[in-house]
């Protein structure tokens, strides 16, 4: 390959060599180098190949037009919360950026890395630490992590390393590949559904400020940080509509409200400034999961509730009464800010009974 070397440089006789790639840059005119790494951590016999390997896929990536920057994987991760910000919002973006500080900055060897330098056995080895480290917030306290919260977990650095690869950042998605895979079948069907009383009963239970907060998640079926989210702003009193902004569905929805989902938004809206939030929490702070997850709890002792309720339950049970109500797939994606695939994937055992049910009325 023209103007493509491969070189190894040794200080001195003591030291161990390092390995370096060298592009020449027709439209610059200059060299480009890339530092390959020692490879110590193959067999003398292999190494030669070894950097042959990486400084084939370097010369290849510059060939496609990719960058040349030596980032790490905090730089990246750093870029995708600011990707998110503009793509998704400040929820998404924050939410990111939360998991990165507690389960991917502390790992300093890891966040330090380039990410061209980055290997499956580093990638492998976080992720067994994260699935043995035991949980300090939500209702799970102390507790090892679910396959779905691990997912969760997991899939921020993922889609960061994938953003990156997409982009010309990274030669190979080699590393994380096979690594950083999800648990099938983590996220199963929603099983834990409540009906209107208990609804209303655990409402009752609730103190006043959580108590508004529940009786919006049971009139509109959108996620519980989009309604921590919720600006007096987002609420149009003449049309009677609710705007939606950019949460995990990537996209701004507006809904238009019955009379009396309006008037409980007029009620919490009054005498309040434009950029305020609707809900807060009677200290005058913002909700999160970590707050209305500990109120829940309470709540659902003092309602004598099962004890497996948690604040998505309410969401969940919303969405399939409006499946039970005949209301199509899209409608409730669009309603739910989620996708036709998700409903089906979790709702699917209903639409399917409904379509049965309607079929049994057809008989002539």
């Amino acid at each position: 390959m023209s103007g493509c070397h491969l070189g190894y440089r040794k200080m001195t006789t003591a030291t161990t060599g390092t390995w370096t790639a060298r592009y020449f840059d027709h439209d610059q005119q200059k060299y480009l180098t890339q530092p390959l790494g020692t490879f110590t951590d193959y067999p003398d016999n292999e190494r030669y190949d070894r950097a042959q390997k990486e400084a084939i896929a370097w010369f290849k990536h510059l060939g496609r037009g990719g960058s040349t920057e030596n980032l790490t994987v905090k730089d990246i991760c750093e870029r995708y919360t600011k990707y998110l910000r503009t793509e998704k919002g400040v929820g998404a973006s924050s939410d990111a950026d939360q998991r990165f500080k507690r389960y991917v900055y502390i790992n300093t060897k890891l966040t330090k890395t380039e990410i061209n330098k980055l290997r499956p056995i580093q990638l492998e080895k976080w992720r067994q630490e994260l699935r043995e480290t035991r949980t300090t917030r939500g209702t799970n306290v102390g507790g090892f992590r679910s396959d779905s919260t691990l997912n969760r977990d997991i899939s921020c650095l993922r889609s960061a390393l994938n953003l990156a690869y997409k982009d010309g950042l990274i030669t190979s998605d080699f590393a994380w590949r096979g690594k950083l895979l999800p648990i099938k079948n983590a996220d199963r069907k929603r099983e834990v559904y409540i009906d209107l009383d208990q609804r209303k009963a655990l409402i009752c239970s609730c103190r006043p400020d959580l108590a508004y907060f529940l009786r919006c998640s049971c009139l509109i079926p959108i996620r519980c940080g989009a309604i921590a989210n919720l600006k007096v702003s987002n609420f149009d009193k003449q049309l009677k509509t609710l705007t939606i902004e950019k949460d995990k569905s990537g996209q701004n929805r507006k809904l238009t409200l019955p009379s009396h989902t309006s008037a409980l938004f007029e009620f919490l809206t009054k005498d309040k400034l434009p950029s305020a939030r609707i809900f807060t929490r009677s200290n005058g702070k913002y909700w999160d999961k970590n707050a209305w997850g500990i109120q829940i709890k309470e709540a659902v002792a003092t309602s004598k509730l099962p004890s497996n309720i948690t604040m998505y339950t309410i969401r969940h049970s919303v969405i399939t009464d409006l499946i039970h109500s005949g209301l199509d797939s899209l409608t409730v994606a669009q309603l739910s800010g989620t996708s036709i695939l998700m409903i089906e994937k979790h709702y699917g055992h209903l639409t399917k009974q409904h379509s049965k049910e309607a079929l049994s009325r057809l008989v002539v």
